[in-house]
């Protein structure tokens, strides 16, 4: 017997979850497929920023991930050319819309927190999406061991190399020619950082240094391979990639170096990084009916600005207020022949609002992290001199100054 649901999430990530619970909080049940068989948490960690805690908060799960990751008090910023310090931005200061609050969250630890409030039947594990057919008010969706789902409305929560972000016209996103490397370091016996971002940029390189909590401190490594590194690095063990990362650090301080040498080489992963032109975040389709996609599938963007994750969260509330007010309406269906054509428009109206909300947002994050990740990795042409001696503040007001969201957009 073919299977029904109103709403069908596609991804059991971030957004994919956030989606879902928001939805939960509202009284509206939704249905996750999944195409691995447990939770995954690729990535190990990344900084939320005060807009994340904003949409943490209206999710109900944000004291639960306070008690477990330690607050973060400041972004300082050095060179690695001369090992000087070039900024310091604290995060104590208050933005337009209130006090400032920054932590460094494993990845594990949200994904856990999001699916522990979802009811037991939410999550169907090992259903990958194939491919989708247009019914009219409803959507057929294939998954690969044969099966279909009918939906009203198909949420693509799937990733950067999203079926759903295809359905839409949606290209594969773009490589930057950039890569990443990152991992975490584990002191059973704590360590002795100060609650503190402490960024390093030089020599073509960025990293950064974030303690997640008493015993764990997350780091990150961005840079343009050259051809060479790249034949070099193709099919580099994990041990490889750490020794790679240590001859490129420049001048830093021992402790910070000893980080990366205390790494376990389990722990470390890379990855390119690829972003979704802005001008398709503008006039793509985010929505199509009763279709739409969130997060990575839809705006996918270097991590340059911390957003990603930040702004997937950003999604899941606002995409589910957005079809809340479409199930929650009047039953005066005058003009309408039948009770799917309105809950269809309805359904229609909630996405197109969702779309635009968010259209403009993608686009400004994907911009800004893209040239603060050129700026901070450009060094030629008077660039560094520039960036050390003027820009180096500014560049890292920038993320406080992209998070500083109204509350009241992520209110549920």
């Amino acid at each position: 017997m073919e299977e029904t649901t109103d709403i069908l999430i596609v991804g059991a990530g971030i957004s994919g979850l956030a989606t879902a619970l928001a939805l939960h909080r509202l009284g509206i049940r939704s249905l996750v497929l999944e195409s691995s068989d447990t939770l995954r948490a690729a990535g190990i960690a990344f900084t939320t920023w005060t807009n994340a805690w904003r949409a943490l908060d209206a999710l109900g799960i944000a004291d639960s991930l306070r008690q477990q990751h330690g607050q973060l008090f400041g972004i300082y910023t050095s060179s690695t050319v001369t090992g000087n310090l070039t900024s310091h931005v604290s995060f104590t200061n208050k933005g337009t819309y209130g006090d400032h609050e920054v932590r460094c969250v494993k990845r594990k630890a949200l994904l856990e927190a999001l699916a522990k409030e979802l009811p037991n039947d939410t999550i169907r594990y090992s259903s990958k999406l194939v491919s989708i057919e247009d019914l009219g008010f409803l959507k057929l969706v294939h998954l690969a061991d044969g099966s279909t789902l009918k939906t009203k409305v198909l949420l693509g929560c799937d990733g950067v190399t999203s079926v759903v972000a295809k359905w839409l016209g949606f290209k594969q996103p773009s490589l930057t020619g950039r890569s990443a490397i990152r991992g975490c370091a584990y002191y059973h016996k704590g360590h002795d950082f100060e609650p503190n971002f402490q960024q390093f940029v030089g020599n073509g390189v960025r990293y950064g240094i974030v303690p997640c909590d008493d015993n764990a401190v997350y780091w990150f490594f961005t840079w343009s391979p050259s051809p060479q590194e790249n034949r070099q690095l193709l099919e580099a063990d994990q041990q490889k990639l750490k020794q790679f990362v240590l001859s490129k650090l420049g001048k830093v301080p021992k402790q910070i170096r000893a980080v990366i040498e205390d790494t376990n080489v389990q722990e470390i992963v890379r990855s390119p990084l690829g972003y979704r032109p802005p001008l398709e975040i503008l006039f793509g389709n985010i929505s199509k009916d009763n279709v739409c996609v969130l997060g990575d599938a839809c705006h996918p963007m270097t991590p340059d600005l911390g957003q990603g994750g930040c702004s997937a969260l950003e999604d899941g509330v606002i995409l589910a207020r957005c079809l809340g007010d479409a199930f929650f309406v009047s039953n005066q269906h005058s003009g309408f022949e039948n009770d799917d054509e309105y809950t269809y428009e309805r359904i229609k109206i909630g996405l197109n609002n969702y779309a635009k909300t968010r259209r403009w947002r993608g686009f400004e994050l994907i911009s800004t992290g893209y040239w603060l990740g050129w700026i901070q990795e450009f060094d030629l042409f008077g660039m560094r001199f520039l960036r050390d001696n003027f820009l180096s503040v500014f560049l890292s007001g920038l993320f406080l100054k992209k998070a500083d969201v109204d509350p009241k957009e992520l209110k549920l």
